[in-house]
């Protein structure tokens, strides 16, 4: 069997929104136009910028995803600013673009100011309505489920209900099941174990988006078994990683999952896949 716990990164099976905090600098800059980058942390899927001028700061949100991601603006303190629009707000950045979210206005200029925001992102099309299409095998090996849709191990939450956990041997080739994009890659963890604490929150991953908004993960690859890039476009069949055992899990597989934004959460939806004899019927 294998799984992962719900920690903070994206590349989780128990995906939480990847999240970011920022608050203004201990030095009030003087400067009109300053801009205030906050460096991503590890798995944040945008960047958080404030931008100030003498009377306020302006909240930006930077995505550099080949990808659509939702994010939502929040503040957890507040004190000598008024937020326009009232926080929280919740939008779609663009792939590769950068969204105003909120201006931050001094009530008074000349007094202190002080303020926390806290921004969630979650990747995808908010809402995306996904075809009926079915997958292409994503190995040519023998198949065999560890753990199948609704497994109690793992695939018990919104995240995995419909995920399949398939035994391949270590290097294994990946292939994409479905023609899409490149989104997200991780590619340089080593480890693996049973303890949530300490692997519950890293695992090699590659996510692929595909025409219809609908994303699929393929998790647990070796390390450095990434073969592809963000924003590369690949086609059914390719090659695009190699299998492994990394992050929470007890054994090599294959972690496969197709999942949407439903509204700043992810939940996986059903998939039928197509081997060399046919649809594959998958074991709950």
């Amino acid at each position: 069997m294998a799984g992962m716990s719900g920690a903070q990164a994206q590349w989780l099976e128990r995906w939480k929104p990847a999240r970011q905090a920022a608050g203004p600098p201990a030095r009030q800059p003087g400067r009109a136009g300053d801009a205030i980058a906050f460096p991503s942390a590890a798995g944040a899927l945008v960047r958080l910028r404030l931008e100030k001028t003498p009377t306020r700061y302006r909240a930006w949100a930077d995505n550099p995803l080949p990808g659509p991601v939702q994010v939502e603006l929040r503040a957890m303190r507040s004190s000598g600013v008024v937020a326009s629009p009232a926080l929280p707000v919740r939008t779609r950045v663009p792939a590769r673009g950068s969204v105003l979210l909120a201006t931050l206005i001094l009530a008074d200029p000349r007094a202190a100011s002080d303020f926390q925001l806290q921004l969630d992102a979650v990747p995808g099309e908010p809402g995306a309505k996904p075809l009926g299409v079915r997958y292409q095998l994503p190995f040519a090996a023998p198949v065999r489920v560890d753990q199948g849709p609704g497994g109690h191990f793992s695939h018990d939450d919104a995240q995995n209900r419909d995920a399949v956990d398939f035994a391949l041997a270590e290097g294994t080739p990946v292939l994409a099941a479905r023609d899409g994009v490149v989104l997200q890659v991780e590619g340089d963890f080593n480890q693996a174990g049973l303890d949530r604490e300490a692997f519950g929150g890293r695992s090699n991953f590659i996510r692929i988006l595909h025409g219809d908004g609908s994303m699929a993960l393929y998790a647990h690859l070796q390390p450095d078994g990434v073969l592809v890039r963000p924003g590369q476009s690949v086609r059914a069949g390719e090659r695009i990683g190699r299998s492994g055992n990394t992050g929470f899990s007890s054994a090599p597989h294959l972690h496969f999952v197709v999942q949407i934004n439903a509204g700043m959460r992810l939940v996986s939806v059903p998939f039928q896949l197509r081997g060399p004899l046919g649809t594959l019927h998958l074991p709950r």
